[in-house]
Protein backbone atom coordinates (compact mmCIF):
# COMPACT_ATOMS: atom_id res chain seq x y z
CA UNK A 1 0.00 0.00 0.00
CA UNK A 2 1.10 3.30 -1.08
CA UNK A 3 1.85 6.61 0.91
CA UNK A 4 -0.92 8.97 0.47
CA UNK A 5 -0.42 12.16 2.80
CA UNK A 6 -3.96 13.72 4.28
CA UNK A 7 -2.64 16.99 4.34
CA UNK A 8 -1.85 17.14 0.04
CA UNK A 9 -4.41 17.28 -3.26
CA UNK A 10 -4.04 15.15 -5.85
CA UNK A 11 -4.74 14.30 -9.73
CA UNK A 12 -5.83 11.43 -11.46
CA UNK A 13 -2.49 11.22 -13.06
CA UNK A 14 -0.15 10.80 -9.92
CA UNK A 15 0.85 14.42 -8.98
CA UNK A 16 0.25 15.80 -5.54
CA UNK A 17 0.14 19.18 -4.86
CA UNK A 18 0.86 21.29 -1.66
CA UNK A 19 0.42 25.07 -0.37
CA UNK A 20 3.96 26.46 -0.40
CA UNK A 21 5.27 29.46 2.00
CA UNK A 22 3.85 31.92 -0.13
CA UNK A 23 0.24 32.32 -0.67
CA UNK A 24 -0.91 31.20 -4.33
CA UNK A 25 1.96 29.36 -4.75
CA UNK A 26 1.74 25.59 -4.79
CA UNK A 27 4.53 22.80 -4.65
CA UNK A 28 4.24 19.90 -6.99
CA UNK A 29 5.57 15.89 -7.06
CA UNK A 30 4.57 12.56 -8.14
CA UNK A 31 3.00 10.69 -5.73
CA UNK A 32 4.59 7.51 -3.91
CA UNK A 33 2.07 5.20 -6.15
CA UNK A 34 3.87 6.44 -8.82
CA UNK A 35 7.13 6.18 -8.14
CA UNK A 36 7.13 2.90 -7.35
CA UNK A 37 5.41 2.06 -10.44
CA UNK A 38 7.76 4.06 -12.44
CA UNK A 39 10.36 1.80 -10.73
CA UNK A 40 14.14 3.37 -10.29
CA UNK A 41 13.80 6.83 -11.75
CA UNK A 42 17.45 7.86 -13.40
CA UNK A 43 16.31 10.99 -14.89
CA UNK A 44 13.51 13.94 -14.90
CA UNK A 45 12.62 16.78 -16.90
CA UNK A 46 10.74 19.62 -15.24
CA UNK A 47 9.47 22.64 -16.84
CA UNK A 48 11.58 26.01 -16.53
CA UNK A 49 11.05 28.50 -14.56
CA UNK A 50 9.11 31.48 -15.70
CA UNK A 51 7.34 28.70 -18.00
CA UNK A 52 3.16 29.33 -17.91
CA UNK A 53 1.90 26.09 -17.25
CA UNK A 54 -2.34 24.79 -18.20
CA UNK A 55 -3.64 22.26 -16.01
CA UNK A 56 -3.92 18.77 -17.49
CA UNK A 57 -1.38 19.62 -19.84
CA UNK A 58 2.47 17.88 -20.10
CA UNK A 59 5.18 19.87 -18.35
CA UNK A 60 7.50 17.15 -18.20
CA UNK A 61 8.38 13.85 -18.01
CA UNK A 62 10.53 10.99 -15.73
CA UNK A 63 12.60 8.37 -16.52
CA UNK A 64 12.84 5.49 -14.82
CA UNK A 65 14.93 2.34 -15.75
CA UNK A 66 11.45 0.74 -16.82
CA UNK A 67 9.95 3.88 -18.62
CA UNK A 68 9.67 6.90 -19.52
CA UNK A 69 6.53 8.98 -18.03
CA UNK A 70 4.86 12.43 -18.69
CA UNK A 71 4.40 14.86 -15.57
CA UNK A 72 0.88 16.87 -16.04
CA UNK A 73 0.46 19.94 -14.24
CA UNK A 74 -2.07 20.00 -11.57
CA UNK A 75 -2.66 23.52 -12.08
CA UNK A 76 -2.86 26.35 -14.35
CA UNK A 77 0.15 28.68 -13.33
CA UNK A 78 3.67 30.07 -13.50
CA UNK A 79 6.64 28.18 -12.75
CA UNK A 80 8.60 30.02 -10.02
CA UNK A 81 10.93 27.35 -8.76
CA UNK A 82 12.11 24.12 -9.52
CA UNK A 83 13.76 21.54 -7.44
CA UNK A 84 17.78 21.64 -9.40
CA UNK A 85 19.01 18.85 -6.76
CA UNK A 86 17.23 16.44 -8.96
CA UNK A 87 19.76 16.99 -11.47
CA UNK A 88 22.17 15.24 -9.93
CA UNK A 89 19.69 13.15 -7.81
CA UNK A 90 16.80 11.94 -9.63
CA UNK A 91 16.38 9.25 -7.24
CA UNK A 92 15.21 11.72 -4.43
CA UNK A 93 11.64 11.33 -5.93
CA UNK A 94 12.21 6.95 -4.96
CA UNK A 95 13.37 7.42 -1.42
CA UNK A 96 10.89 10.86 -0.74
CA UNK A 97 8.42 11.40 -2.76
CA UNK A 98 6.33 13.54 -0.91
CA UNK A 99 9.78 16.14 0.86
CA UNK A 100 12.76 15.87 -1.31
CA UNK A 101 11.88 15.09 -4.33
CA UNK A 102 9.40 17.52 -5.13
CA UNK A 103 9.29 18.69 -8.85
CA UNK A 104 8.30 22.45 -9.30
CA UNK A 105 6.23 25.14 -7.75
CA UNK A 106 3.26 27.24 -9.73
CA UNK A 107 2.22 30.56 -8.76
CA UNK A 108 -1.60 30.81 -9.54
CA UNK A 109 -4.16 33.00 -9.96
CA UNK A 110 -6.76 31.47 -7.54
CA UNK A 111 -6.73 28.51 -5.31
CA UNK A 112 -6.72 25.28 -7.68
CA UNK A 113 -9.97 23.53 -7.63
CA UNK A 114 -11.20 19.97 -9.17
CA UNK A 115 -8.29 18.10 -6.78
CA UNK A 116 -8.84 15.02 -5.16
CA UNK A 117 -8.58 14.10 -1.66
CA UNK A 118 -6.31 11.58 0.08
CA UNK A 119 -9.77 9.36 0.64
CA UNK A 120 -10.82 10.15 -3.28
CA UNK A 121 -6.99 9.33 -4.42
CA UNK A 122 -6.83 6.16 -2.59
CA UNK A 123 -9.91 4.60 -3.91
CA UNK A 124 -8.23 5.11 -7.42
CA UNK A 125 -5.20 3.85 -7.01
CA UNK A 126 -6.79 0.42 -4.82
Amino acid sequence: MSNIPDSLKYTKEHEWVAAASTALVFRVGITDYAQAALGDIVYVQLPKIGENLVADKVCGEVESTKSVSEIFSPVTGNVVAINSDLNSSPESINTDPYGDGWLFEVSVDSEPQNLLSASDYAAITA
